[in-house]
C-alpha cells in the first residue's frame, strides 16, 4: 500500500480515494483532501454497473428477460418503418453493448429532442445485434428507461430498497434527464464505501448476509466475457471482454469503472476489491498500479510488518491532492479581474474574480451570474465553501490559491463531489484578466 500511494504520487496521478476490502473487511482507506469519505463523488460510466444491477434483479422478479426484445417495452416510440436490427435487438445486447451500432449514439440522442428513447430506436444499427461492440451511452440509458417504464419509478428509486438499504448504502443521487429518467450510464454520485459495497456484493455472487440480492447466475454472466472488445481500445484492460456493463480485465479479475479513474475492480482469486475515485487522464496507468503495488500482495502469503503497518496507518490520514503554496507579497489592495477570451466548458457564468489582502493571505471573490461568493485563502491549504452553479449541481467546493508573483494569482476550484478541477490564473497590469481552465472538462 505504502508502495503503491508512493507511486501514484511519484506520477502525479490525481486520486481522490482508495478503499482496499479484502476477505469482506475494510484493511485500508484514504482520501486525498479536500475529498472525504462522508462524501458523494460522481461515477460517471462506473453508474452502468449499477443500473446493470437493477436489471438482474427485475428479471429475478419476473419483471423482464433479458432476452425480450427491446421494442417490446416501448410500442409506443418504434419507428413505424424500424430497421429489423432494431427490432432483433434484445435486452442482453444492450447489457453487453452490442446493440449492433458503430459509433456511440450519445451525440444524435443529445440532438435528437426530449424524447431520447424514441430516437434511439429510430437509429438504425450498422451491424446484426450481438455481432459487434461498440461503447454506447444509449444502451444504457434506454435500459433504465426500461426501468421506469415497467415500475414507474425513477431507477434510484427502484435500487433504494433492493441494493442501496440492503447494502447500508444511504446518499445516492443520479442525474436525469429531460424527460425524467436517470441518466443510467453516467450521473449517480455515492460514497466511495459504496463502491466497494457493490464490488463486495458481485464477489459474494450477489449474496449479502444472506439475501440473494442479485441472481448468481446474473451475478456469472455478468462478470464474464459475453462480447469481444479487442479492437475497441489500444490499451490491454480495455480489450478482455465484456460483460453485463462490467469490463473484464487481466489477472481474472473485473470491474465497473468511469471517465477519469473512477474504479470497483473485483480481483474473486484474491478474495479482494480496491475501489478508486480520482480525475486521471490515463486510466491505464492508474490500473497498472494496482497491478503493479497491490496485486502481487493480495496474492501472495507474507508476514506482518508492524513497522509498515504504523507508516501506513500515519500516511493514510494526511493524504491531499497538489495545493497552491503561493507566498509571493500581494499588491496589498483589491484588484479586479476581467475574463480574457471565450470561457471554458460549464464556467459561461463566471464573470469575473477579484483578489484582496486577508490576515496572512488573500481573499478571492468569485463572481457569478447574480451573485458573488467569497473565500478567505491561506498559502498550501484548502478552503471551503458554496459556489452554486457551479460544475456540480451539488455545490460545495474548496479552493486552494495565492500569489505566485508580483503580478500573478493562482487559484485552483475543487468541486468536491465530482472529479473537476478548475484553474484560474490572473494577471495584473494595464488591464488585469484572468483565465479559467478544467484540468479535465467536465463531460
Amino acid at each position: 500500500m505504502l508502495a503503491f500511494v508512493d507511486a501514484v504520487e511519484r506520477d502525479r496521478l490525481d486520486l481522490h480515494s482508495l478503499m482496499l476490502v479484502r476477505h469482506g473487511h475494510v484493511v485500508a482507506e484514504g482520501w486525498w483532501a479536500p475529498y472525504r469519505a462522508e462524501r458523494v463523488h460522481l461515477l460517471y460510466s462506473l453508474s452502468k454497473s449499477f443500473t446493470s444491477t437493477a436489471i438482474g434483479m427485475a428479471q429475478a422478479e419476473g419483471l423482464l428477460s433479458i432476452d425480450d426484445p427491446v421494442v417490446s417495452f416501448f410500442p409506443d416510440k418504434v419507428p413505424v418503418v424500424a430497421s429489423p436490427y432494431v427490432t432483433a435487438m434484445k435486452v442482453r445486447h444492450l447489457l453487453t453493448m452490442a446493440s449492433g451500432h458503430a459509433q456511440d449514439t450519445l451525440p444524435a440522442l443529445m440532438e435528437g429532442g426530449t424524447d431520447i428513447v424514441r430516437c434511439f430506436l429510430s437509429l438504425p444499427p450498422d451491424h446484426e445485434p450481438g455481432t459487434f461492440f461498440c461503447y454506447n451511452q444509449g444502451c444504457t440509458y434506454t435500459l433504465s428507461a426500461i426501468i421506469t417504464r415497467l415500475t414507474g419509478q425513477r431507477l434510484v428509486d427502484y435500487l433504494r430498497p433492493r441494493l442501496f438499504d440492503p447494502l447500508g448504502i444511504g446518499q445516492a443521487q443520479w442525474l436525469q434527464s429531460a424527460e425524467g429518467n436517470d441518466l443510467g450510464f453516467s450521473g449517480l454520485h455515492v460514497q466511495t464505501e459504496s463502491i466497494a459495497k457493490l464490488g463486495q456484493l458481485y464477489l459474494q455472487n450477489g449474496l449479502w448476509e444472506g439475501r440473494q440480492l442479485v441472481p448468481e447466475s446474473y451475478v456469472a454472466q455478468a462478470r464474464s466475457k459475453q462480447v469481444d472488445n479487442s479492437h475497441h481500445s489500444e490499451s490491454p484492460d480495455w480489450q478482455q471482454g465484456y460483460g453485463f456493463q462490467f469490463w473484464v480485465c487481466r489477472h481474472d479479475a473485473y470491474r465497473g469503472d468511469g471517465a477519469y479513474g473512477q474504479f470497483c475492480v473485483i480481483v474473486p482469486g484474491a478474495d479482494a476489491v480496491i475501489a478508486c475515485t480520482a480525475q486521471v487522464q490515463d486510466m491505464q496507468a492508474e490500473i497498472d498500479l494496482i497491478w503493479e503495488h497491490l496485486l502481487p500482495a493480495l496474492c501472495g502469503d507474507a508476514p506482518l510488518d508492524h513497522a509498515a503497518e504504523e507508516r501506513l496507518a500515519e500516511r493514510l490520514p494526511g493524504l491531499s491532492t497538489a495545493v497552491i503554496d503561493a507566498r509571493a507579497a500581494s499588491p496589498g489592495h483589491e484588484v479586479s479581474f476581467s475574463r480574457a477570451g471565450d470561457p471554458a466548458p460549464y464556467t459561461e457564468r463566471l464573470l469575473a474574480v477579484r483578489v484582496g489582502p486577508a490576515d496572512g493571505g488573500a481573499r478571492l471573490t468569485v463572481v457569478m451570474e447574480g451573485a458573488e461568493h467569497s473565500f478567505d485563502l491561506r498559502p498550501g491549504r484548502w478552503t471551503e465553501g458554496d459556489l452554486p452553479g457551479f460544475h456540480s449541481p451539488l455545490s460545495t467546493v474548496a479552493v486552494t490559491g495565492g500569489w505566485t508573483a508580483a503580478d500573478e494569482f493562482r487559484a485552483d476550484i475543487v468541486s468536491v463531489t465530482s472529479p473537476h478541477r478548475l484553474q484560474l490564473r490572473a494577471r495584473t497590469g494595464d488591464k488585469p484578466t484572468f483565465e479559467a481552465h478544467w484540468y479535465a472538462v467536465p463531460l
